[in-house]
């Protein structure tokens, strides 16, 4: 017969008790509830979800540049009127309704295209300017800008192409912002042209503003007919800096114009004696 101990012992070790026990240590109050609630996760920071909407952005602002190359690409090859979202979903490698999440429509991502086309071959202009010679003359720097010009818009930049060649067939309310810039990129070279009359450089008959605009519009032309089949960049960069020299450049003591003040640039033709 089994005692009261033994009855005891045998229903603290049976199903029954084994199931509450289970329920009674998982209580807060139970004798191990201090030891399940181990604060190993309150004490580790939440550094990820602090760094996951940065890498986001990241993403996010590399998706948009890629859209915006792509359209670039596709802009100064198409035209305006041949551009295509398809077309640039194409060239990006995304999904064409996904442009939406970064620009509203079509427009938009054709006007910051545009935009961003004058805004950095301005800034190039700038750059190349700035690292000129101290002692550089007024046409010297008309032939670096020549230069700059014709290179970041036939080399370097799609967005710079696209930009002259479309921002005559866009709308007006596309056309606003680069409009403003253009008009910037405009000052660069009024100074050079002014700089060069200051300097008594400048052909006396020319009227500056009509010169300028018939340079510029000669430099952008280039985009229309330039491409390497025709023959090297090298090549229609050294023929528009002679052609702009001798057309701006005073004549000096009745020689040809152009002829006294035309100074190679010495890393491209070393002085002969």
């Amino acid at each position: 017969m089994v005692g009261p101990r033994g009855g005891h012992q045998a229903a603290r070790t049976g199903p029954e008790h084994r199931k509450h026990e289970r329920a009674r240590r998982g209580r807060p109050g139970g004798p191990r509830a201090g030891k399940s609630r181990a604060p190993i996760i309150r004490l580790v920071p939440r550094k990820p979800e602090v760094a996951a909407p940065e890498n986001a952005v990241s993403k996010s602002a590399r998706t948009r540049e890629r859209i915006l190359d792509a359209a670039a690409h596709v802009l100064s090859r198409k035209g305006y009127a041949g551009t295509r979202l398809s077309d640039v979903a194409d060239q990006a490698e995304i999904q064409a309704p996904a442009i939406y999440y970064y620009f509203p429509s079509r427009e938009d991502l054709i006007e910051e295209v545009i935009w961003t086309g004058i805004a950095r071959i301005r800034e190039h202009m700038t750059r190349v300017l700035a690292a000129m010679p101290s002692g550089a003359d007024a046409l010297d720097r008309i032939d670096a800008a020549v230069e700059a010009h014709l290179r970041y818009c036939l080399e370097i930049s799609d967005y710079t192409t696209a930009s002259i060649r479309n921002a005559g067939q866009v709308p007006e309310n596309i056309a606003i912002r680069y409009a403003a810039e253009a008009s910037q990129y405009g000052d660069m070279w009024r100074k050079l042209l002014q700089d060069a009359e200051n300097a008594g450089l400048l052909r006396p008959d020319l009227e500056p503003m009509a010169a300028r605009m018939m340079v510029l519009g000669a430099l952008n032309w280039a985009a229309e007919w330039w491409n390497p089949r025709r023959g090297s960049l090298d090549t229609v960069v050294r023929t528009a800096q002679s052609l702009v020299r001798h057309g701006l450049a005073d004549q000096h003591e009745g020689g040809d114009a152009g002829t006294a003040v035309r100074k190679p640039r010495p890393r491209k033709r070393p002085t002969s004696s």
